[in-house]
């Protein structure tokens, strides 16, 4: 069965830092490209990050530019959010999602792009 698992999330105050955690289980990851995304409460599920297969394109929304970093380790089946300097309105649940590609070149932004889902893990940033 193919499942996508976050880890990572909590509570954190501003200005800290955080590390989401999605790993694989039943594929392997080399083969698919892979999207961070996140929904607060009343809002629509956004694009935060993507990487491409051999990490070739990376991509990043405008609002966490410089302050998050997404990684791929492929022995590990796992990929990385790293979130520096968060702020309040990183409050969200963070998803991570894959899909197939035979090009090492894309990923997207758009939910829809994603076919394997995960169960998301909380972020709460507040003091």
């Amino acid at each position: 069965q193919l499942q996508l698992v976050e880890s990572g999330g909590g509570l954190v105050q501003p200005g800290g830092s955080l590390r989401l955690s999605c790993a694989a289980s039943g594929f392997t990851l080399d083969d698919y490209y892979i999207g961070w995304f996140r929904q607060a409460p009343g809002k629509e599920r956004e694009g935060v990050s993507c990487i491409s297969r051999s990490a070739i394109r990376i991509t990043y929304a405008d609002s966490v530019k410089g302050r998050f970093t997404i990684s791929r380790d492929n022995a590990k089946n796992t990929v990385y959010l790293q979130m520096n300097s968060l702020k309040p309105e990183d409050t969200a649940v963070y998803y991570c999602a894959a899909d197939r590609s035979v090009s090492h070149f894309v990923c997207y932004d758009r939910p829809n792009e994603y076919y394997y889902w995960g169960q998301g893990t909380q972020v709460t940033v507040s003091s």
